[in-house]
């Protein structure tokens, strides 16, 4: 049977020690509720003691939610050798476990505390004693555990032979600088848990090398009972193990092993996490980046059609995600007819040429396209294939300065001859028109009156979205519509405008 991991999150704690990054009391409470109702962990870390007013009242929040909701003992907070005044502090709050910080390497007890191994147990021995009685339960970090592995391997021991007698529920073994290698987080846990078989190993792993989730792996591996991760791999300088990232190479990569986390909430979390936070996720970041399930080259979304051949286990449904395919100069016939279906649109071979070309061509300019711009670029280029081009804008320069009239200088090509003139106005748009039609006086030709102006862009898009001018022309005869599409405002109103000369 595969054995259970217990998924500790200290997001709230560790994860708030990222530069920059504050919780207030009521962001801690919401995203401890969901950390545990909803992302299903065994066990949240949400504070140290004794730090400010604002985090007694976090922890108070929790605690009484907690109590309320009988999970009292998932809530841990970090505590110090202090006496007991770290005791105090959670009696207070009404929180019920204390992961007790220690030291887990000679250097650390040496040169930080300047005691000797049997003072500093002799205090633990104390302050656990002391939390006993209280009705607190310990949980025993051994901070810098991994550089007290490598470098004084006999107190680590000397200390876990001390830990061992002592009323304590959990050891916590943090990589503390992000220093280990996988193998050497295999080799050393496997020794302590065959060691220690009766008593709880966690693993709390730092990415300072990007080896946060490998660690992770090979802590599994070799036994141990429990993992600390953070959402979004928060946490001091290279943050901690990811939780999205840890949890989803556990379901696929160890079978005999298994834990509660609810998936498809991990993209969820992940998000309101870098809400409250500030702290933006990475677009190629695995599992929650904006990226890490869109195709863009369009060899991609072709294999997807035949067998899925780009598919693996680790599908965005599982996340509560879906797959995109990009539209960009990288785009082939499937990437296109991908975002076509799911808007319900179909075109022929004809037709998807030229919507593609016209993507290729919007995707060298670097302007970024969206499934929702799809419509806008159908009808721009259906539309334009309505009449022989005669008719050609060849370039312009439109200048626009606070205090001086826009102005325009405009070369158009018309039945293969150019013309080049310039104009003011009371706007750039305006004063490409007036050049316009100083062109057309020459040519003794009339232009249509402009009636109606209208721009949109595709819903939900920002700033930087494909922008579609609808311009309404009136002639003796009749009124008509021409449309244009760019990026800026003015050089699709321009394009409009081309379509209407061609149009005449």
């Amino acid at each position: 049977m595969a054995r259970t991991i217990e998924i500790m999150d200290t997001t709230l704690r560790d994860g708030e020690q990222t530069s920059g990054v504050s919780f207030t009391a009521s962001e801690k409470l919401t995203l401890a509720k969901l950390l545990l109702d909803e992302l299903k962990v065994d066990r949240i870390e949400v504070a140290s003691a004794r730090v400010s007013e604002g985090e007694f009242n976090a922890v108070k929040s929790i605690t009484d939610w907690a109590a309320t909701n009988d999970c009292s003992e998932k809530v841990e907070v970090l505590t110090f050798v202090d006496g007991g005044t770290s005791i105090d502090w959670m009696q207070k709050t009404g929180a019920k476990v204390q992961n007790l910080l220690t030291k887990g390497s000679l250097n650390h007890l040496t040169h930080q505390l300047k005691k000797t191994p049997q003072e500093h147990f002799d205090e633990i021995e104390a302050v656990i004693k002391l939390a006993k009685n209280k009705n607190i339960v310990t949980n025993v970090y051994l901070e810098d555990w991994s550089n007290g592995m490598r470098n004084s391997p006999d107190y680590v021991f000397q200390f876990l032979d001390f830990l061992t007698e002592q009323p304590v529920k959990r050891i916590l073994l943090p990589d503390t600088l992000g220093v280990l290698t996988h193998s050497e987080t295999f080799e050393y846990l496997e020794k302590i848990v065959r060691r220690y078989p009766k008593t709880h190993f966690d693993f709390h792993g730092h990415n300072d090398y990007d080896l946060g989730v490998a660690n992770v792996m090979e802590a599994v591996k070799a036994g141990c009972h429990g993992l600390h991760l953070t959402v979004n791999g928060m946490g001091e300088r290279a943050g901690n193990a990811p939780l999205a990232s840890a949890i989803a190479v556990i379901n696929d990569f160890l079978p005999d092993v298994k834990t509660t986390v609810n998936e498809s909430s991990l993209y969820k979390v992940s998000k309101l996490v870098s809400t409250f936070t500030g702290f933006g996720i990475p677009a190629n970041k695995p599992i929650v980046g904006d990226n890490v399930f869109t195709q863009t080259a369009g060899i991609h979304a072709d294999g997807d059609n035949k067998n899925n051949l780009y598919f693996s286990d680790l599908m965005p449904e599982r996340f509560g995600r879906k797959r995109k395919y990009a539209l960009g100069k990288m785009s082939g016939k499937a990437n296109i007819q991908k975002n076509l279906h799911e808007l319900g649109l179909t075109l022929d071979d004809e037709e998807l040429k030229k919507v593609t070309a016209r993507i290729i061509e919007l995707g060298d300019k670097k302007e970024r396209v969206t499934k929702e711009d799809l419509p806008y670029i159908i009808s721009d280029v259906l539309d334009s294939s309505s009449f022989q081009q005669k008719v050609f804008i060849k370039s312009y320069v439109l200048t626009h300065a606070k205090g001086l009239q826009p102005s325009t200088t405009l070369s158009i090509e018309v039945d293969g001859k150019c013309y080049e003139e310039n104009a003011q106005g009371d706007g750039q748009f305006d004063a490409f028109m007036n050049a316009l039609h100083r062109v057309y006086d020459r040519l003794e030709v009339k232009l249509p009156m402009l009636v109606d102006y209208a721009v949109r862009i595709p819903p939900g898009s920002n700033s930087d979205a494909l922008c579609e001018t609808m311009i309404t022309w009136k002639t003796t005869e009749n009124d008509f519509v021409t449309t244009g599409l760019d990026s800026d405002q003015t050089v699709s109103a321009i394009k409009a405008t081309e379509k209407m000369l061609n149009l005449i």
